[in-house]
């Protein structure tokens, strides 16, 4: 594989170690970044490049609004979407579509009532959080705080909750979108419930409460929790609006927390673990590392990174400073540095250790404010799929990256919001912003297959390399 592009300075010839353990067998993509939260894509027979007339594809089936990014498992392609049901007033259906993986034919489908009314009107375009499968059933959260389970083969609803009616939630500005996350005979799921459940786990067969933790003081934030192995225990890592705290997923308890204040409840992106570090950026509040113990659970921060963000003349915000101010993306750490990108779209290597500045790149975004890519990683490789619809391959190292090939997959149909109410629209166009569309759903990765979505279809191509 000959790169066609290089980005930065000139690229080590070595390749990118694995520094998030074992390689997983797995073939299904059946929640939120694949297998176990990782961002990592174990099939082999991959493609090396792509074809230059683009991917073939297997089927394209229609679909309305929604961020949530598609899970696949057992044969079945989940997706969420919205439907509003009556225009301008924000009232409609979430509805759960259950789709053949090898035709698209649609197997099921349950749908419910809803408001939008109390989230952010930019961004009141469908659900958020991808769908949750373990075995013979699928958990999904809804914008506005419904939970349900199903059971796969039939479509019937096992048990559901409404959050807000039972446990008295504040739904985020911008939408409820943690997706379930299934630990032995648990599901837990980011809550918000008042006065200290913000983080509450339910028997998964019955979604009988199990137990409840961390105060609710503001909204819940964005997050996807996840569990990693440290300090000889299993920790359920949770970046919540004030802070990065770590329980033990069976019981809830609190081993250890840090503060880290999200201003405007924007904890988005994952926490990436790497041996004894442990990373959380975001756009306002900067980064922050954390040094496991590794003998005990416990950690200590290593460095937090400055959140000063740079302006101009008129007092719009034209890039950050330093450090990286992430605000969807989920970085990389790999070895000793980290690697992702800002909410202005740059590309950023980063020292582990101190949190300094090696390199910036332009490429892989359109490099506006919020910037969105998905990193996942395929062998010594990384597939990211941009917020303009396109698949590229690429690599990171200390150097820079390296570009070597894209592929345009789907159009993006989602406003991308710039500026909000703060920026007004002459200004925008003074200094050549738009409300750009955008596609901010995570693909799926299954079986040899990509599958993508965006507000108007959902569509699966191969990445087989016997189909080329």
């Amino acid at each position: 594989m000959r790169p066609r592009h290089l980005v930065g300075v000139i690229v080590a010839t070595s390749l990118l170690a694995v520094t998030t353990g074992d390689w997983i067998s797995a073939k299904d993509w059946p929640q939120w970044r694949g297998e176990e939260r990782l961002g990592l894509w174990t099939e082999t027979g991959i493609l090396e490049q792509f074809p230059e007339n683009g991917l073939k594809e297997t089927w394209r089936v229609p679909v309305r609004a929604g961020y949530s990014g598609p899970a696949v498992a057992d044969g079945r392609v989940f997706v969420l979407d919205y439907v509003e049901t009556e225009p301008r007033t924000m009232d409609g259906t979430e509805r759960l579509l259950v789709l053949d993986e090898e035709t698209g034919q649609e197997l099921w489908r349950h749908e419910w009532a809803t408001t939008y009314r109390m989230l952010m009107f930019t961004y009141a375009t469908g659900p958020r959080a991808t769908p949750t499968v373990d075995g013979d059933r699928v958990y999904i959260t809804g914008s506005t705080g419904r939970i349900f389970c199903f059971d796969v083969e039939t479509g019937a609803v096992i048990w559901e909750k409404d959050t807000v009616a039972e446990y008295d939630t504040n739904i985020p500005i911008w939408g409820t979108s943690s997706a379930a996350l299934v630990d032995g005979d648990l599901a837990i799921f980011v809550v918000g419930g008042e006065p200290d459940g913000l983080v509450m786990a339910f028997d998964k067969r019955t979604g009988q409460e199990v137990w409840r933790a961390i105060e609710s003081r503001t909204e819940m934030g964005y997050h996807q929790p996840n569990i990693i192995e440290a300090g000889g225990v299993r920790q359920l890592i949770v970046w919540h609006p004030r802070g990065l705290a770590a329980l033990d997923p069976q019981t809830g308890e609190l081993y250890w927390e840090e503060p880290f204040e999200g201003r405007a409840n924007l904890t988005i992106a994952d926490a990436v673990r790497s041996g004894s570090y442990l990373f959380v950026s975001g756009f306002y509040s900067g980064s922050m590392m954390m040094r496991l113990d590794l003998d005990r659970p416990g950690a200590i921060p290593l460095w937090k990174g400055s959140s000063s963000r740079v302006l101009d003349d008129d007092g719009v915000e034209i890039a950050e400073e330093g450090g990286l101010h992430t605000i969807m993306t989920t970085p990389l750490v790999v070895g000793d540095y980290i690697y992702g990108i800002g909410s202005h779209g740059q590309v950023r290597g980063l020292l582990a250790e101190s949190g300094e500045r090696v390199w910036e790149a332009d490429g892989l975004t359109n490099r506006e404010r919020w910037g969105t890519a998905y990193f996942v990683q395929h062998e010594d490789r990384y597939f990211v799929y941009n917020e303009n619809g396109e698949l590229i391959i690429a690599q990171f190292n200390p150097e820079g990256f390296v570009e070597y090939d894209r592929t345009h997959l789907i159009a993006p149909t989602s406003n991308s919001g710039y500026g909000g109410s703060r920026v007004g629209t002459a200004r925008r166009a003074r200094h050549g912003y738009s409300d750009r569309l955008v596609v901010w759903a995570h693909p799926a990765y299954a079986n040899k297959h990509i599958i993508v979505r965006n507000d108007e279809e959902v569509v699966r191509y191969s990445l087989a390399s016997e189909d080329y």
